[in-house]
This record gives structure tokens, C-alpha cells and sequence, in this order.
């Protein structure tokens, strides 16, 4: 059974983590949150969340993507040196790497961005920029096998994409 990792931290923006668990889910694929700890995370809109495993850097062979959900959660990914290996190594064997709103500040922190055509929330596009990425401002952008979106209005078309690559592996 294929597996997808999603990464999971404080301050999550709730629908940007539950919306991608349940649908990755839907489709029959094995689902790993990954946290730099085990236990308990609070969603910025006040839901519990729960991670089943610890992040691991030199794991990543088992996974087909990882998902990172925005919120406040991606400030938090980029401060945690694991998290930041495990996206670079991801990204590095040619798997998935989504992210949403927020999301691309971890990818920038992972180092993965520069020449690539990223979206993401209206508010971090200086960031984008800076890291030296193209922001595309589109509702979502497919760059390799980076995958990016702006906000939960975009989640179901960047799903769609997310889960026909998956398919076409």
C-alpha cells in the first residue's frame, strides 16, 4: 500500500489538514502524520490533532508525498532542522511535495524553491520572491514534483492534481 506523510505541527489551519488526511485516505492510501514529536497539536481553529509518528529525516523511502498544510504550523516546520531534511530528501528522491497557504515557507527553509514556480497565500509572495522562486499568484502551481496552493478554495483542484500523479506512478 502506498503512503503519504503529512506533516503536522502547532496552529495548523484545520481544514488544510483534515481536508488532504481524509482524502488521501478516501483514495486507499496509507497516511502517517509526522511531527517533531508524538502527542497532541492544537489547529489554530481550535481542533485537537494527533501525530503517529516522529519525523524522520532518513525515512522517507516508504513515502510516495508529503503534504504540508499551512496555518501557522509552516513557521514552526522551518524552525525544526528534521522537518526541513525530511522535505529536502523528499523532494531530492523525486517524490511529492505539496503545500498550501503558508506551506512554501517550509520549502524556502528546506532550500528547494530557487527557479521554481510557486503559489501560496497572497501574504508570503516577498518571501517567495526572495528565496528566489517565481510566484505565480494561481490558485495552484505544479513545478516538478512541487505542488502548490494558495488557500482551502484551492484544495480540491490541487487534490485532483495531487492524486493523478499519484496514480501515474
Amino acid at each position: 500500500m502506498k503512503k503519504i506523510a503529512i506533516l503536522l505541527e502547532d496552529l495548523v489551519e484545520d481544514v488544510e489538514f483534515i481536508y488532504p488526511l481524509y482524502r488521501f485516505m478516501e483514495e486507499g492510501y496509507s497516511v502517517d502524520v509526522l511531527a517533531p514529536r508524538v502527542g497532541e497539536f492544537k489547529g489554530k481553529k481550535g481542533m485537537t490533532f494527533h501525530s503517529s509518528k516522529r519525523v524522520d529525516p532518513e525515512k522517507t523511502n516508504g513515502y510516495e508525498a508529503v503534504f504540508i498544510p499551512g496555518g501557522y504550523a509552516p513557521d514552526r516546520f522551518r524552525r525544526d532542522k528534521e522537518t526541513l531534511e525530511f522535505i529536502k530528501n523528499m523532494y531530492s528522491k523525486g517524490k511529492i511535495v505539496a503545500a498550501i497557504c503558508h506551506g512554501p515557507w517550509a520549502l524556502i527553509s528546506a532550500g528547494i524553491v530557487k527557479g521554481k514556480r510557486i503559489t501560496g497565500f497572497f501574504s508570503i509572495k516577498d518571501d517567495i520572491e526572495n528565496a528566489g522562486a517565481v510566484y505565480t499568484g494561481k490558485p495552484v502551481e505544479v513545478d516538478g514534483n512541487i505542488i502548490t496552493a494558495t488557500d482551502p478554495k484551492a484544495m480540491p483542484e490541487m487534490m485532483k492534481i495531487i492524486v493523478t500523479m499519484l496514480r501515474e506512478r
